[in-house]
């Protein structure tokens, strides 16, 4: 009997995401946070105990799909409701008859795609349906709920954060499609584990990226009568772009950004730059370049310029909202400002000196003097006595002792000369001389 193609088969002429889509828990990738074993959704959904419920997160990471499955598994008639097309009249509709299918002893789940779309009365005539139990509703959004659905509605749910794929677990996904009958199972199609890695990188966590952009390496692939031969070309072409090596140890990730950190330390703008363009052009989270700019900017910064860090937090923020490749500039313009900045470590040395004491002293007791003492027993123990409040003294210092007593008189921090910790170093020598001069001979 002769193999049917792939291309002949009206079946297979939905796209590859869709005729892939999971139907149980069991071949549901990602979200192991969430969906691991003993883990709290998982719970839910096998105990059959659903609640009304939120799925915020990035495009393509199961959100529709965990909906459905939740719906199969717990037998509801399942109504997908679109935030797009819809308005109060529809939503009165299909309440009146999920009250009705409530009242024969059904169960219904509405699910609302890109539920932010809805305004503020669209979402409350959800309400009294939720309220009552005539539904349960599932809302998917790549909005943050806490800002774009009413919080009348949204504190009746149980808000879900889902999370980008991770690259292994796209590779993972890409390899069961080359496998699954539903994919290309049937196939023989020769592609190697870097270019399935070329694929993942590129789809930035978007299950449905990677998926559709395998869909169109295999048909550009080279046919050949062993099969579906895939060159390293096609894939660069499909992804318009060339591909950092992405291996499971991330030897070359960590080199990246390891070179980011280094080049910024130095003040060299332009290595910055070029590193910051070899990660993100090569498919590499921006929000993870951002939190790297956030710790630098705090560890090689510091006092020196604490505006550093509102910079680097502003750009986590501004990738967070705009997605590649929108946000490149943004973190450009961090990565500029840290380059630029003046530099400081010296906050980064008094936490690993404060560290090491604390590692080795963890017993030591908090002087009675800063104790709280809300009950008459820790009156009577001594707890806050001799405390002195440092707002009712003139120069708003005391000579109060903060440290244990074996820690009395320890410096951990010194500020450095360079930007603004210069005036810090000012104040805190200051601060040192009154306590000299006022017979406090400890910090």
């Amino acid at each position: 009997m002769q193999q049917q193609s792939i291309f002949d088969d009206r079946a297979q002429s939905n796209p590859l995401a869709s005729r892939l889509r999971p139907t149980a828990l069991e071949d549901f990738v990602g979200q192991s946070h969430l969906l691991g074993q003993g883990k709290i959704l998982r719970q839910i959904i096998e105990q059959d105990q659903i609640c009304s419920m939120i799925f915020w997160g990035p495009p393509g990471v199961g959100k529709t799909t965990l909906a459905r499955i939740i719906a199969e598994k717990t037998r509801a008639d399942f109504i997908d409701f679109s935030a797009v097309t819809s308005g109060i009249r529809e939503i009165k509709d299909v309440m009146s008859r999920a009250e009705g299918s409530r009242l024969m002893g059904g169960k219904t789940i509405v699910f609302v795609d890109e539920i932010h779309r809805f305004n503020k009365a669209q979402q409350d005539a959800f309400l009294p349906f939720v309220e009552k139990g005539s539904i349960i509703l599932i809302g998917a959004t790549t909005e943050n709920p806490s800002f774009e659905i009413n919080s009348a509605l949204l504190s009746r749910c149980k808000v879900f954060v889902l999370q980008a794929l991770s690259v292994d677990e796209l590779v993972q996904l890409l390899k069961n499609a080359l496998q699954n009958p539903r994919g290309f199972g049937g196939q023989a199609i020769f592609i190697g584990d870097e270019m399935l890695y070329m694929i993942a990188g590129f789809a930035n966590g978007d299950a449905r990226m990677a998926l559709n952009t395998l869909e169109m390496v295999v048909l550009n692939g080279e046919r050949r009568e062993s099969g579906i031969v895939i060159a390293k070309d096609i894939v660069e072409q499909c992804t318009s772009k060339k591909s950092l090596l992405y291996d499971k140890k991330g030897e070359e990730h960590y080199n990246l950004i390891s070179a980011l950190h280094k080049s910024m330390r130095n003040s060299d703008v332009d290595a910055a730059l070029y590193w910051l363009a070899r990660m993100l052009e090569a498919g590499e989270d921006p929000l993870y370049v951002a939190r790297r700019l956030i710790r630098f900017a705090s560890e090689d910064i510091g006092m020196a310029d604490s505006r550093a860090l509102e910079i680097a937090v502003a750009a986590y923020q501004a990738s967070h909202f705009n997605g590649m490749p929108e946000c490149n500039v943004n973190l450009a313009h961090a990565v500029v400002y840290l380059s630029m900045a003046p530099k400081s470590n010296s906050l980064y040395i008094a936490y690993e000196k404060a560290k090491e004491d604390a590692t080795k002293m963890m017993a030591e007791p908090v002087p009675l003097a800063i104790r709280n003492a809300p009950t008459r027993l820790m009156q009577e123990l001594h707890y806050g006595e001799g405390y002195q409040y440092a707002h009712d003294a003139e120069d708003k210092i005391t000579t109060l002792q903060c440290l244990p007593d074996s820690l009395a008189g320890r410096t951990y921090y010194t500020p450095s000369a360079q930007g603004s910790e210069i005036r810090v170093k000012e104040r805190l020598d200051k601060i040192e001389a009154w306590k000299r001069e006022h017979g406090a001979d400890a910090k």
